[in-house]
């Protein structure tokens, strides 16, 4: 292990690399802060990697009455649409109504009607649903994305894959997101405006030094040692938020994270049209059944308590057989855990409101500053992706009262790597990307659009055939691909390319990953000794 390294002294450290952390980085860095971020695995290597993958207002949300919140949510969507077109998209999601449908019980829209109207007895009425369906189309002034319409279930394609019992539904909109590639591109945006992004870089310890942060970190590959010095500290850790405030900085906070864990399943696809449905279940909670990687498709969440953030989420059988029978309620054709092809888990760490539930407790964030020691410290606690950019403008406010600021908020329309073009553009770059490379044909076409958007002519060059993008390691992935992942995007392992960057581990085989790994492996030890 080498000896620790002082390195120059930054604005900003920042602790943890998903989507919290990369987004402050790059509004930080956007505003002429000098930045770091440290992150002790792959960028998105937790709870960015893990969600549902919706930028969404929070329909059920309004049950709660977090009206702020789904507001934000809602005028983020389109704001978000515009900046990364390539990997988020404009999804419908088909609400199928039946008088049976109940409130989870310990909700306070729940309360209020049990109060006003207790015949009712937790039913979700179709005029309630209406109500809310009403207020998600007009609390985020909607201009891209079309407003709710009801839809007749019998002889029509959303109506196909459901059960006879439902007749009718709600289709309303919301957006699809990849969001560790959304978490890699502002890192990737940060660096370019000046950050510097360390991964496998452990913080090992920070203390206050007077009015400045020493902060020790540690490469976990190699073992370097490094000490950092910056002017204010965010820890923007995640599930490790609070073992950072208390083992790794020593503060005396009574701040409490609610770490709550959320699995999914995806099986073969269930259905032929490229809608998103919204189920509603018989204890009050909601799943949702999504299209999938073209031949997926993908249902959760579950809300579970989480205790040890150093133990690893996974689906458990039990959280499995809830969501296969929560779909079958819905379905005509029931589904079985034989039909599961991967399962996937992340804990969400909550801000502790006291919420007598995992469901019930909010899903907004809540940010704390502690300057009573000296150099400030900024705690970030909750959030959900879809205001992942308000929360870190939210933070650079927090910032600015303790550092100079030169610049006001920016990042607003401000496109990301590869989404230089309009929201209705992607079918017009595939098209291109066919007629300029034939030999690629409208699938790959679609997935290299969909990951890379106008960057993928960057790496497909002059090919002519696919042999000129180098070694195929199956399933489209190419030599030229990977390397582009390696140089620009962080990755260093294969689970980083097949898992995170894309979701080729869907369709490559055990064999054909470690294959990769191996390459990559090879190659990064080559690179390394030839410095």
């Amino acid at each position: 292990m080498s000896e620790s390294r002082d390195i120059k002294r930054v604005d900003l450290f920042v602790i943890g690399g998903g989507i919290n952390g990369c987004g402050i980085a790059r509004d930080a860095a956007g505003r002429g802060l000098s930045v770091t971020l440290a992150e002790m695995d792959d960028l998105a290597s937790a709870t960015s990697s893990s969600s549902t993958k919706l930028f969404h207002g929070g329909l059920r949300y309004l049950e709660y009455f977090e009206f702020r919140l789904v507001r934000e949510a809602l005028i983020e969507r389109e704001v978000l649409l515009r900046a990364m077109p390539h990997i988020s998209w404009p999804m419908r999601f088909v609400l199928p109504y039946h008088p049976s449908m109940r409130f989870e019980s310990e909700t306070p829209t729940s309360k209020l009607l049990t109060t006003v109207m207790p015949w009712m007895k937790g039913r979700r009425p179709a005029w309630l649903i209406r109500l809310g369906l009403f207020m998600y189309d007009h609390l985020g002034g909607r201009k891209i994305l079309p407003g709710t319409s009801t839809v007749a279930l019998r002889g029509t394609p959303e109506g196909a894959p459901l059960q006879d019992r439902f007749e009718t539904a709600y289709e309303y909109s919301d957006c699809w997101v990849q969001d560790s590639r959304l978490v890699v591109l502002n890192a990737r945006d940060a660096e370019a405006r000046g950050a510097t992004i360390l991964t496998r870089t452990k913080v090992t310890h920070a203390r206050r030094d007077g009015d400045i942060w020493q902060i020790e970190t540690e490469d976990t590959v190699t073992g370097d040692r490094r000490t950092h010095h910056a002017r204010m500290l965010v820890n923007a850790g995640g599930p490790w938020v609070g073992d950072i405030i208390h083992d790794k900085i020593d503060l005396p906070s009574r701040e409490g994270v609610r770490l709550v864990r959320g699995s999914h399943i995806v099986t073969r696809r269930l259905y032929d049209h490229d809608k998103c449905y919204f189920f509603q279940g018989t204890d009050g909670r909601i799943i949702f059944a999504i299209p999938y990687e073209q031949d997926f498709t993908l249902i959760g969440t579950t809300d579970s308590e989480h205790t040890d953030p150093s133990r690893r989420p996974e689906c458990s059988p039990e959280e499995r057989d809830y969501l296969i029978a929560f779909a079958n309620r819905y379905f005509k054709q029931a589904i079985s855990a034989d039909d599961v092809v991967w399962s996937y888990s992340g804990v969400r760490p909550l801000y502790d409101d006291g919420a007598s539930s995992a469901t019930a407790a909010t899903r907004d964030y809540t940010l704390k500053v502690d300057a009573s020691g000296g150099a400030p410290v900024l705690n970030i606690f909750g959030g959900k992706i879809t205001t992942y950019r308000r929360l870190a403008e939210s933070a650079l406010e927090k910032i600015g009262e303790h550092l100079t600021v030169g610049k006001g908020p920016w990042t607003a329309g401000v496109p990301l790597a590869g989404g230089d073009f309009p929201v209705d553009g992607a079918q017009a770059l595939i098209e291109g990307l066919e007629r300029d490379y034939p030999f690629l044909g409208p699938d790959w076409a679609l997935r290299l659009v969909r990951t890379y958007g106008t960057e993928a002519r960057r790496f497909l060059g002059s090919a002519t055939t696919a042999a000129d993008l180098g070694r195929d390691f199956g399933a489209t992935l190419t030599e030229a691909e990977t390397i582009w992942l390696m140089r620009r995007e962080y990755a260093r392992t294969a689970e980083d390319v097949v898992w995170r960057r894309t979701k080729l581990g869907l369709r490559l085989s055990e064999e054909e990953i470690a294959a990769l790994d191996g390459w990559m492996t090879s190659r990064r030890e080559g690179a390394a000794a030839a410095e």
